[in-house]
């Protein structure tokens, strides 16, 4: 029997183990899931011969160790800034690993000493990074496998929630890492190429900077840039290519609102509030303006000139309430986090939907092409989410694939070869996650 070991049973791993599960029988594996919360493993195996639900907690170097040298396959679906001590101990081991991640410099450092071990380290292996590289790395050697010449490639993508569950203002709820969602951007400078020029976007004005996207079958979105995309100028072997665009997307008309809770300062995560047990939203929010708390409202919208459909969004949010913060210690960030949580939690028999979209100009033979790829996944309900489905098959897939001998890689890798994504694409098509393409002549 071979252990696969899943270290972690958060929210984006059901469809990851419920995979692995229904594969364990033929396949002669025992999928062993740790986590600091029983529940959640145990949810997740939900009582299937083939699995072990156990407390593992990820920070604990010992038991960590123990339970990687005793698996044949280990998957880290730890918070990112864990998956390099993870992957340390796998090549000590000799035991290989994915993580849904991207690749932080520590990580590419390990490449030589996972070689020299015989061990994959195998990144980036979610829906974004993930899917994404995988489709459009596919195209992109389609085109120049043709003779075509890459003159702009844009690629979005967004976690949203489904239209049959999308019933509160912001067009949003909380299917993924709430951190993560409080957090996008912050700190940093969106960097990307356009006609051959670097644009730069600070965090301040992320949101304002945003472009609409129209998706076949589910509408116009919001884009906005991504923290860095020149890196895949490289990655993707796009060295010479004058327009290179990773973003995100939303429904049409959050970011303008989102905006507004970081120009209020909401989004904050550089100090501490003082005591935040012991003031409102309202307190909190007066805080970061001249004035008191009466005529709040008023105050805020003539001071960042906010449309009434951002007020609204803002007033239904809840941050000028008479309520108290929900947290004892934390920034606003925390404090706002914590009231997103409850805003925007998915109710039941709600589903989510992740929209995925690429595009491609391009010359051939003279003559100048569109292409587009676009991909649409709406979730089964809260558990087994569409973010869930992306995220966690690819890696499912792949884990299949290294236990099969059909991986026979090693380093520090991302899915950018065609031995890689030619059949993860293909079987994520047979579970739904599809691509539709469009070629046209501009």
């Amino acid at each position: 029997m071979k252990k696969i070991l899943v270290i972690g049973a958060g929210r984006s791993s059901s469809n990851l183990i419920k995979y692995l599960l229904e594969h364990a029988s033929s396949n002669q594996w025992i999928v062993r899931v740790g986590d600091m919360d029983l529940n959640f493993a145990e949810e997740k195996i939900g009582g299937s011969a083939h699995g072990e639900a156990f407390v593992l907690d990820g920070s604990n170097k010992e038991q960590r160790r123990l339970e990687i040298a005793a698996a044949d396959l280990v998957v880290s679906m730890l918070p990112a800034s864990m998956h390099v001590e993870v992957a340390k101990d796998c090549i000590a081991a000799k035991k290989h690993v994915i993580t849904p991640s991207y690749v932080a410099d520590e990580m590419w450092a390990l490449d030589q000493e996972a070689k020299k071990n015989g061990v994959l380290i195998l990144n980036e292996m979610g829906v974004d990074p993930g899917i994404d590289h995988m489709s459009a790395m596919q195209i992109i050697h389609e085109i120049k496998v043709s003779g075509g010449k890459l003159e702009s490639f844009e690629s979005l993508t967004g976690g949203l929630i489904a239209p049959e569950s999308d019933n509160n203002p912001w067009n949003y709820k909380i299917t993924w890492n709430p951190r993560n969602v409080i957090l996008a951007g912050y700190g940093g400078t969106a960097r990307f190429q356009k006609n051959h020029t670097l644009k730069f976007i600070p965090y301040h004005r992320l949101f304002e900077d945003i472009q609409t996207i129209s998706v076949d079958g589910v509408g116009d979105f919001d884009g906005y840039a991504n923290r860095d995309s020149l890196k895949y100028k490289a990655i993707y072997g796009l060295e010479d290519i004058p327009t290179l665009y990773r973003g995100t997307l939303r429904k049409q008309g959050f970011c303008e609102a989102w905006n507004a809770l970081i120009q209020i300062g909401l989004t904050d995560d550089s100090f501490e509030i003082e005591n935040p047990s012991a003031l409102t939203w309202r307190d909190l929010t007066a805080s970061f303006i001249d004035g008191g708390k009466e005529n709040l409202e008023s105050h805020v919208q003539s001071r960042w000139k906010l449309s009434d459909v951002v007020m609204s969004k803002l007033e239904w949010l809840g941050v000028f309430e008479e309520e108290k913060l929900a947290v004892s210690k934390g920034t606003p960030a925390v404090a706002l986090q914590s009231l997103i949580e409850r805003k925007w939690k998915l109710d039941a028999g709600d589903k989510d939907m992740i929209v995925m979209y690429h595009r491609f100009v391009y010359e051939l033979e003279g003559q100048k092409h569109l292409r587009t790829s676009s991909m649409v996944c709406i979730g089964d309900d809260p558990t087994y989410t569409a973010m869930s489905k992306t995220v966690g098959l690819p890696i499912a897939i792949a884990a299949r694939m290294i236990l099969d001998g059909r991986m026979k890689e090693t380093g520090v890798l991302l899915p950018i070869q065609p031995e890689i994504y030619e059949p993860v694409l293909e079987e994520l098509a047979t579970l739904g996650v599809k691509f539709i393409e469009k070629d046209i002549l501009i």
